[in-house]
């Protein structure tokens, strides 16, 4: 199987800040992310904790009761990449 390029990484990541952004302040699934962008769930996974890891996003591990989600995530954007692409609207 080919490797995906940086470029083509990123490319992904910037569409899915942008439907994060578009569906805030609602929370999403791994699920619902991957296929809006029309990748691989695991695929997706990995971009997301990526982004995670560069503070653009957040992850939810609760449900709205207060448990733990035993294996989903969701995720939100961060408040500093809310700002920052409001700002840019």
């Amino acid at each position: 199987m080919p490797k995906i390029s940086t470029k083509k990484k990123e490319k992904v990541q910037e569409q899915i800040l942008h439907y994060l952004f578009s569906k805030a302040p609602e929370t999403l699934f791994t699920s619902h992310i991957a296929e809006e962008v029309a990748r691989d769930e695991e695929f997706t996974k990995q971009l997301l904790k990526d982004l995670k890891q560069k503070d653009l996003i957040v992850e939810i591990t609760k449900n709205p009761e207060g448990l733990d989600y035993k294996k989903r995530q969701r995720w939100r954007l961060s408040d500093n990449t809310f700002k920052a692409y409001a700002q840019h609207q």
